[in-house]
């Protein structure tokens, strides 16, 4: 890992879809994901993989059709990041919903706002694309992102309890729903909000 930023905070945050990643970015990017994983908050990863390899696996989301990153800033600085993702095209039976994934901030910009506002640009551009359900799953362990989600008005509708295996032992993982058709709930109004 390169040196991190890591800001004295004023706490702005910002998010946006993201197109293609800027070389400065890029940088602020795996630093981010490469604090989040080893504080445990890893989107897969157990271990941070090496700088190259998280660098590729970026420019791979870029490519995807079926992906949109979404990257949150605090101080103008990357820390954090989601993903939406949508069904293939031969997918018909599920064309109506879509996957928030590999949402992470990291640890240093934790406290601002930034997950929420993640979560919910996710939504909204789901919303813009016209889907009705976004799905996400979570490991058990995540108390936090499971807190907001719950806030958010997700639905909790299954537990897997091997979801994932982590230091050699099992862990459990949530599954969640969230129904984009309904009202925008109170709690989930404020996108430029902490």
């Amino acid at each position: 890992m390169t040196g991190a930023h890591q800001p004295a905070s004023t706490g702005q945050i910002t998010v946006e879809v993201v197109e293609r990643i800027r070389p400065g970015d890029m940088g602020d990017l795996c630093d981010a994901a490469d604090l989040a994983i080893r504080d445990g908050g890893g989107f897969g990863w157990v271990t941070p993989p090496a700088r190259e390899a998280m660098e590729r696996y970026w420019k791979g989301v870029m490519v995807v059709p079926e992906r949109t990153l979404v990257v949150g800033r605090l101080d103008g600085v990357v820390a954090g990041s989601a993903q939406l993702v949508r069904p293939t095209r031969n997918n018909e039976a599920q064309s109506f919903a879509c996957t928030l994934t590999t949402s992470f901030v990291a640890p240093w910009a934790r406290g601002h706002g930034l997950a929420r506002a993640l979560t919910l640009a996710v939504e909204g551009e789901a919303r813009e694309r016209g889907f009705r359900i976004l799905n996400l799953d979570v490991r058990a362990t995540q108390v936090a992102a499971i807190a907001l989600y719950r806030t958010l008005g997700y639905i909790e509708w299954g537990r897997h309890p091997h979801y994932a295996r982590v230091d050699g032992q099992d862990v459990p993982g949530l599954f969640f729903y969230k129904d984009l058709t309904e009202a925008i709930t109170a709690t989930s109004r404020h996108e430029d909000r902490p």
